[in-house]
């Protein structure tokens, strides 16, 4: 096991750390810095724009989305924090879209981004997400921004406290500010000519007031030789975002509604400093306001509309004039992307208000539903093991994804007309439409969106929910002496549980036990699918069907005949053979004619590619001749032997659950799902028997 050092802890800890983070630098370095790199000198809004395509993006065609790899793969973190789900990453970008219009002056810069959703529908994780990466960002040289102290200040303002002969700029502004509008402006052009960006410099803002009252008595005493001021009382210093040190990132949380104080944004007196400088001199105002902290990064208001209406007003100038009005103190420009998050109910509380008028139209609504694609859900589960210090124990196949599809289902509308079953509708989300299926993805997303009241998957059990109770799974499982987890121990914590879950209303508790049934019964096929493949699954004897199969159909296509096996005689295509495995797959008679159109192009386009036929590679025609295979070996297997407790010391019931065993089954797993499946094939054999 290797040992760390504390001289490489220590090496390591100083190579993360920018070169120049504890140099101070003039204002001149910082105008040739600008003129050699522009981007230094970016908004809030066009930073984080950059920062998200600064890690990576991946567009996705079929969806017509971006990815950003710092939500999709979470390069910082080894994937820890990555998010799944098409919902999750449309609103992903939506939110980046926003952002990126922002940063080009279009008008979303002057709004705040709502991240609306329901509880554990991943807003929360996302808006930390973009805190965290925004920090990281700064540190990089591609993030760099600088702000500026005044030194020396004592030589010149002769009431000045000597604790405050050094005071660094109090809202963390850019050194360009301390240039008047008109030089300012002329820099600025000359910045614009250099950039390339798809957005230009723009900085009109003025400095804080107690950097304006320095700046004041500066200019009078130096007569107005603004770079005799900047050379001998300003230095400029490198900025990083640190939500710890309320440094260019801020979580702003309402604590209490009855007694909210506007001072939380926009900062108060400090009073420490009204006996030294009197309460109305601006060098006594204490800029720790939320908005003034986040200046420069990014402010992030918990359940925001969880505040006063009152208190919401402060929002009104903080976004559309990107100001603050402190009370008996002059206003304070900010720079800051600021985003909300709340949750359904306090949504549809504001929504209705027409008090809330103004705010709401200062708003750009992003919605965060569950995720609707129940493999992606099964992919949050897993995240939650990986990231946990999970027992050794086994996860069964299908577990995870059984336990995403009920979370789906509560989710989804269900479908209209009857033509198509809400577990279809799910699997379809999930991309498991065969050509011949006569589904339509996007009317079913079509009709979901007028069907529901904010948009389908904005309510629901969230994943928080199921996560528990894969949880409780495990540890009941690890206590009855089990080492793996089934689908069968996570459905009985699911219905046990359901009613004791707050956060899901009691008139849903009928509709969601009918949900679990419905996912009983797809893992129960599931199941038998796997004991089917593991009791009956020949190679050989595949290939062998397969390629009968194939010679039949293309018999069929050009009106030829086949020669038969035993007799050598030509004959006409075998059409009971050919509906035998057709059927397997539920094709109905009048698309027969489309599949075997479907298999045969399939081959005939392997064969221009110079690849031999091989009846795996083409799913649909594998799972037909799998359960053909079946059909025609089930007879011949004793099912009550399945189904025995006695120990399995049989050649044969061994070599059942090692074929299980092959498919990602533990051996005890396995010998649970062959006694499950087997009960089930039983059952079903003897109701067909009556």
């Amino acid at each position: 096991m290797s040992m760390e050092t504390l001289e490489d802890l220590s090496k390591e800890y100083r190579n993360s750390i920018p070169s120049d983070l504890r140099e101070t630098r003039s204002f001149d370095w910082y105008l040739d810095e600008l003129y050699e790199d522009p981007r230094i000198a970016r908004n809030a809004h066009q930073r984080v724009a950059d920062m998200f395509d600064y890690y990576g993006t991946e567009y996705d065609e079929d969806l017509g989305v971006v990815e950003y790899l710092l939500a999709s793969e979470d390069p910082l973190n080894d994937g820890e924090n990555t998010f799944y789900g098409r919902n999750i990453h449309e609103s992903i970008h939506e939110f980046v879209n926003k952002v990126k219009s922002g940063a080009r002056g279009l008008g979303p810069e002057k709004r705040i981004k709502l991240l609306l959703g329901p509880v554990g529908s991943g807003k929360s994780e996302f808006d930390r997400q973009v805190r965290t990466y925004f920090e990281d960002y700064s540190l990089r040289d591609a993030g760099r921004m600088y702000t500026f102290r005044w030194t020396n200040l004592c030589d010149v303002v002769r009431d000045q406290d000597p604790a405050d002969d050094v005071v660094r700029s109090p809202m963390d502004q850019d050194p360009l500010i301390l240039l008047p509008q008109e030089q300012r402006d002329k820099v600025i052009e000359g910045l614009n000519e250099r950039l390339d960006a798809p957005y230009t410099i723009r900085n009109e803002q003025s400095l804080d007031p107690a950097s304006e009252f320095y700046m004041d008595r500066l200019l009078e005493h130096y007569d107005d030789d603004l770079q005799r001021v900047l050379e001998n009382h300003v230095e400029v210093i490198r900025l990083i975002a640190d939500e710890n040190k309320r440094q260019c990132v801020e979580t702003f949380e309402p604590k209490d509604k009855k007694n909210q104080d506007e001072t939380e944004l926009t900062g108060d007196v400090n009073y420490s400093k009204i006996a030294v400088y009197g309460e109305s001199d601006p060098r006594a105002f204490d800029y720790s306001g939320a908005f003034c902290n986040a200046n420069r990064g990014i402010f992030s208001g918990e359940e925001l509309l969880k505040l006063q209406r009152e208190f919401l007003y402060d929002f009104l100038h903080a976004t559309q004039e990107q100001t603050i009005k402190p009370k008996n103190n002059p206003r304070i420009d900010i720079d800051q992307v600021i985003v909300g998050r709340t949750n359904m109910p306090e949504y549809r509380d504001k929504k209705g208000d027409e008090k809330m008028e103004a705010f709401n139209d200062r708003t750009k609504r992003i919605d965060f539903p569950y995720v609707l694609q129940y493999e992606e859900e099964a992919q949050i589960y897993d995240k939650m093991l990986r990231n946990a210090d999970v027992p050794d124990i086994h996860v069964e196949p299908h577990t995870l994804q059984m336990a995403g599809l009920f979370g789906v289902l509560t989710r989804i509308q269900e479908p209209d007309g009857g033509q198509v079953s809400v577990v279809q509708k799910a699997k379809a989300y999930n991309g498991e439409i065969d050509e011949a299926d006569d589904i339509d993805v996007k009317k079913l997303r079509e009709e979901a969106a007028e069907m529901a009241d904010l948009g389908e998957g904005m309510d629901g059990v969230s994943p928080r929910f199921i996560g528990d109770e894969i949880a409780e799974a495990i540890m009941d499982s690890m206590h009855r002496g089990r080492d793996f987890l089934s689908p069968l121990t996570t459905f009985n914590h699911l219905e046990e549980n359901l009613e004791n879950h707050g956060s899901i209303p009691q008139e849903n508790f009928e509709t969601y036990y009918r949900y679990l049934e419905l996912v009983r019964e797809e893992y129960k096929d599931r199941a038998i699918e796997d004991v089917r493949h593991a009791l009956a699954y020949d190679l050989d004897e595949i290939q062998r069907q397969g390629e009968k199969y194939m010679d039949h159909v293309m018999a069929y296509i050009d009106d030829d005949t086949v020669e038969d096996d035993i007799t050598g005689r030509e004959q006409d295509p075998d059409e009971k053979f050919l509906r035998d495995v057709e059927e397997k797959l539920d094709i109905p008679e009048d698309r027969k004619e489309d599949f075997r159109q479907e298999v045969s192009n399939w081959v005939s386009r392997r064969a221009r590619e110079g690849t031999s036929f091989n009846p795996q590679d083409n799913d649909r025609l594998r799972r037909a001749l799998e359960r053909k295979l079946w059909e025609d070996k089930k007879h011949n297997i004793n099912f009550s032997a399945l189904v025995s407790s006695g120990e399995m010391d049989d050649d044969e019931r061994n070599s059942w659950v090692s074929a299980l065993v092959e498919q990602g089954y533990s051996k005890e797993g396995a010998k649970e799902v062959l006694e499950f499946a087997g009960a089930e094939v039983a059952k079903t054999e003897m109701e067909a028997d009556d």
